[in-house]
């Protein structure tokens, strides 16, 4: 098993997508500085690149309490942004479901004074 924690708010990566002069589209400013602060905070330890199959459960918890507020938040899309930070940082090969088997246990919770992302990795 793989756990660590990422002590960042939680950031989605379709949001607010930036379209470039030439008609491209890359994430927004805020994934991007989001991913390069994980990039160099995910420990040494979990960058496995992990190729067989794995149930990858997050616990996002977030500045702003989605449940009372009238604010939306994705949990797929909170999935999608750390499925690949979770790539580019080397824990995983890829996030294809060959190898990210299922998300079971991941959740989206309020914490205002330390919003964070706890992840755990194990074998299916």
């Amino acid at each position: 098993m793989v756990k660590f924690t990422i002590p960042l708010n939680p950031v989605t990566k379709k949001n607010s997508n930036v379209r470039t002069r030439e008609g491209g589209i890359i994430a927004s400013k805020a994934y991007r500085v989001y991913e390069k602060d994980v990039l160099r905070i995910i420990p040494p330890a979990a960058r496995l690149h992990i190729s067989g199959r794995v149930n990858v459960r997050a616990t996002y918890y977030t500045k702003i309490d989605y449940y009372k507020s009238k604010s939306r938040i994705d949990l797929n899309n909170l999935h999608n942004a750390l499925m690949d930070v979770l790539v580019a940082a080397g824990v995983l090969e890829d996030d294809n479901c060959k190898i990210v088997f299922s998300t079971d246990g991941s959740r989206v919770k309020c914490d205002k004074k330390y919003p964070r992302t706890e992840v755990e990795i194990w074998e299916c």
